[in-house]
């Protein structure tokens, strides 16, 4: 087990996870991360409870206001409480993997990069059902183009931060399209990036909380739109 001394935070930002969060925090907490901030978005179950009985940190949200205002709520907190080296975001439903941490902070701890992004298509471990793919290569063109940053990943939620980006990254959308505008802001602050191959877990579970393919479909005219609208 590894000893990160303090320096890293994990992020997890959850609504109505019981089922899982426990099991998150466990394997996180199990591979040497100590420093665990669950933000409850709003949760109508235990996830709160839970998350605080497994060793997290708990950020309680009264409303739902969407993953994108969760992972602020964490990032500001820990910004202006704990001076963190280095943040990583990570979801709570299951489908991201602990091992996959270690390789995101190392090019971030080396001075690689200011921010490093998990990405699903740089080998063929994560085998990405056929819809949500074409989906997501659709999505990444278009944040490519209109970002002018070239990405293999646009919409993964596991990345880590180092401090310029810690300091420098604005999150203002509640929800999933938070994401795009991570990369709008990596462009404008003028970070240096870095991808790295990560392994996504598709699970029944997952689909269930809202994750399927119309969902990503609603999501990429969303984004879009608001792109054109700018």
């Amino acid at each position: 087990m590894e000893n990160h001394e303090g320096k890293v935070f994990i992020v997890i930002p959850a609504f109505n996870e019981a089922q899982v969060i426990g099991g998150v925090i466990n394997e996180i907490k199990n591979a040497g991360y100590q420093n665990i901030i669950v933000v409850d978005d709003g949760s109508a179950d235990k996830t709160a409870q839970i998350a605080k009985n497994a060793g997290a940190e708990v950020l309680n949200q009264i409303i739902n206001r969407g993953q994108g205002a969760a992972l602020r709520a964490g990032i500001e907190y820990l910004r202006e409480n704990k001076n963190p080296d280095i943040v990583v975001t990570f979801d709570a439903d299951g489908q991201h993997q602990v091992e996959d941490i270690g390789k995101l902070i190392k090019p971030v701890l080396e001075d690689e990069c200011d921010i490093a992004l998990g990405s699903r298509f740089m080998d063929q471990k994560t085998n990405v059902p056929m819809l949500r793919k074409l989906i997501l290569k659709a999505g990444i063109l278009f944040t490519n183009l209109l970002s002018n940053i070239k990405l293999t990943d646009t919409h993964n939620g596991l990345r880590a931060l180092g401090k310029k980006a810690i300091h420098s990254i604005d999150i203002s959308q509640r929800g999933m399209e938070h994401a795009s505008e991570i990369i709008d802001q990596i462009k404008k602050n003028k970070l240096r990036y870095k991808e790295v191959p990560v392994t996504i877990a598709y699970t029944e579970y997952s689909k269930m909380k809202g994750q399927g393919s119309g969902n990503f479909f609603k999501l990429g005219t969303k984004i879009i739109l608001k792109k054109l609208i700018k």
